[in-house]
Protein backbone atom coordinates (compact mmCIF):
# COMPACT_ATOMS: atom_id res chain seq x y z
CA UNK A 1 0.00 0.00 0.00
CA UNK A 2 1.59 3.63 -0.58
CA UNK A 3 1.07 6.05 1.13
CA UNK A 4 0.18 9.69 -0.26
CA UNK A 5 1.09 11.60 2.79
CA UNK A 6 4.58 9.53 2.23
CA UNK A 7 5.45 11.17 -1.06
CA UNK A 8 4.53 15.16 0.13
CA UNK A 9 7.13 14.38 3.29
CA UNK A 10 9.96 13.02 1.15
CA UNK A 11 9.19 16.18 -1.13
CA UNK A 12 9.56 18.73 1.94
CA UNK A 13 12.36 16.73 3.29
CA UNK A 14 14.47 16.74 -0.12
CA UNK A 15 13.66 20.59 -0.33
CA UNK A 16 14.84 21.02 3.59
CA UNK A 17 18.11 19.43 2.42
CA UNK A 18 18.33 21.45 -0.46
CA UNK A 19 18.17 24.81 1.00
CA UNK A 20 20.23 23.80 3.91
CA UNK A 21 23.05 23.21 1.23
CA UNK A 22 21.59 27.05 -0.16
CA UNK A 23 24.79 29.05 1.50
CA UNK A 24 26.95 26.90 -0.34
CA UNK A 25 28.25 28.53 -3.65
CA UNK A 26 30.05 25.76 -5.72
CA UNK A 27 32.59 28.13 -7.68
CA UNK A 28 33.27 30.24 -3.99
CA UNK A 29 32.67 28.04 -1.44
CA UNK A 30 30.84 28.79 2.28
CA UNK A 31 29.53 32.00 1.34
CA UNK A 32 30.45 33.92 4.88
CA UNK A 33 27.95 36.78 5.75
CA UNK A 34 29.42 40.46 6.59
CA UNK A 35 28.41 40.61 10.13
CA UNK A 36 30.27 37.18 10.72
CA UNK A 37 33.42 38.80 9.30
CA UNK A 38 33.12 41.76 12.15
CA UNK A 39 31.87 39.34 14.85
CA UNK A 40 28.55 41.44 14.84
CA UNK A 41 29.44 44.14 15.27
CA UNK A 42 28.84 47.29 13.09
CA UNK A 43 31.72 50.34 14.51
CA UNK A 44 35.01 49.49 15.75
CA UNK A 45 36.14 51.18 18.96
CA UNK A 46 38.26 53.73 16.91
CA UNK A 47 37.53 56.84 18.15
CA UNK A 48 37.28 58.67 14.70
CA UNK A 49 35.00 58.63 12.35
CA UNK A 50 37.19 56.87 8.68
CA UNK A 51 35.40 58.91 5.67
CA UNK A 52 35.00 57.27 2.75
CA UNK A 53 37.81 59.01 1.27
CA UNK A 54 39.90 58.70 4.13
CA UNK A 55 42.94 57.33 3.23
CA UNK A 56 44.75 53.89 4.92
CA UNK A 57 48.43 53.70 5.47
CA UNK A 58 50.18 50.81 6.92
CA UNK A 59 52.57 51.34 9.56
CA UNK A 60 56.25 49.56 9.69
CA UNK A 61 54.64 46.98 12.28
CA UNK A 62 52.35 45.40 9.39
CA UNK A 63 55.98 43.99 7.31
CA UNK A 64 54.05 40.54 7.39
CA UNK A 65 50.50 40.68 8.11
CA UNK A 66 50.11 37.15 7.22
CA UNK A 67 51.97 36.26 10.23
CA UNK A 68 49.59 37.31 12.94
CA UNK A 69 47.80 34.63 13.79
CA UNK A 70 44.98 36.95 15.11
CA UNK A 71 44.41 38.81 11.94
CA UNK A 72 41.13 37.22 9.51
CA UNK A 73 42.21 36.93 5.75
CA UNK A 74 40.56 40.11 5.21
CA UNK A 75 42.56 41.71 8.09
CA UNK A 76 45.47 40.55 6.05
CA UNK A 77 44.37 41.28 2.55
CA UNK A 78 43.84 45.07 3.37
CA UNK A 79 47.24 45.58 4.97
CA UNK A 80 48.41 43.91 1.88
CA UNK A 81 46.56 46.06 -0.54
CA UNK A 82 47.77 49.22 1.56
CA UNK A 83 51.58 48.47 1.15
CA UNK A 84 52.36 49.42 -2.54
CA UNK A 85 50.25 52.26 -2.25
CA UNK A 86 47.42 53.78 0.07
CA UNK A 87 43.69 53.08 -0.89
CA UNK A 88 40.88 54.90 0.69
CA UNK A 89 38.16 53.15 2.66
CA UNK A 90 35.53 52.90 -0.66
CA UNK A 91 38.31 51.65 -2.86
CA UNK A 92 39.04 49.12 -0.30
CA UNK A 93 35.44 47.81 0.07
CA UNK A 94 35.34 48.04 -4.02
CA UNK A 95 38.26 45.24 -4.02
CA UNK A 96 37.35 43.31 -1.84
CA UNK A 97 33.92 43.56 -3.18
CA UNK A 98 32.68 44.28 0.76
CA UNK A 99 29.96 46.60 1.99
CA UNK A 100 31.80 49.36 3.70
CA UNK A 101 30.05 49.32 6.99
CA UNK A 102 31.97 46.15 6.78
CA UNK A 103 35.14 47.44 6.09
CA UNK A 104 35.69 49.96 7.98
CA UNK A 105 34.92 48.00 11.42
CA UNK A 106 37.79 45.73 9.89
CA UNK A 107 40.05 49.16 9.59
CA UNK A 108 39.43 50.60 12.42
CA UNK A 109 40.51 47.11 14.32
CA UNK A 110 43.77 47.42 12.20
CA UNK A 111 44.65 51.27 13.51
CA UNK A 112 43.21 49.64 17.23
CA UNK A 113 46.32 47.30 16.70
CA UNK A 114 48.48 49.76 15.26
CA UNK A 115 49.03 47.96 11.91
CA UNK A 116 47.60 50.80 9.85
CA UNK A 117 47.16 54.41 10.27
CA UNK A 118 44.07 56.89 8.65
CA UNK A 119 44.81 59.97 7.23
CA UNK A 120 41.45 62.03 7.27
CA UNK A 121 40.57 64.93 4.96
CA UNK A 122 40.68 68.08 5.80
CA UNK A 123 37.16 69.51 6.92
CA UNK A 124 35.77 71.92 4.52
CA UNK A 125 35.57 75.06 6.79
CA UNK A 126 39.00 74.29 7.74
CA UNK A 127 39.78 75.16 4.52
CA UNK A 128 41.07 78.60 3.37
CA UNK A 129 39.12 81.08 1.78
CA UNK A 130 39.86 81.29 -2.08
CA UNK A 131 39.39 84.90 -2.21
CA UNK A 132 41.89 85.08 0.76
CA UNK A 133 44.06 82.89 -1.74
CA UNK A 134 43.67 84.74 -4.66
CA UNK A 135 44.69 88.04 -2.64
CA UNK A 136 47.98 86.47 -1.23
CA UNK A 137 48.97 85.35 -5.16
CA UNK A 138 48.38 88.98 -6.72
CA UNK A 139 50.46 90.46 -3.37
CA UNK A 140 53.36 88.03 -4.64
CA UNK A 141 53.01 88.84 -7.98
CA UNK A 142 53.05 92.48 -7.30
CA UNK A 143 56.49 91.97 -5.55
Amino acid sequence: MNDPGQHQRQAREAQQAEQAHHWFDDEAGPVVRPYAMTRGRTSSATRHRLDLIALVVPEPAADDPGRDQTLSPEHVEIVERCSTIPQSIAELAAGLDLPVGVVRVLVGDLVDDDLVHVTRPVPPAELPDVSILREVINGLRAL
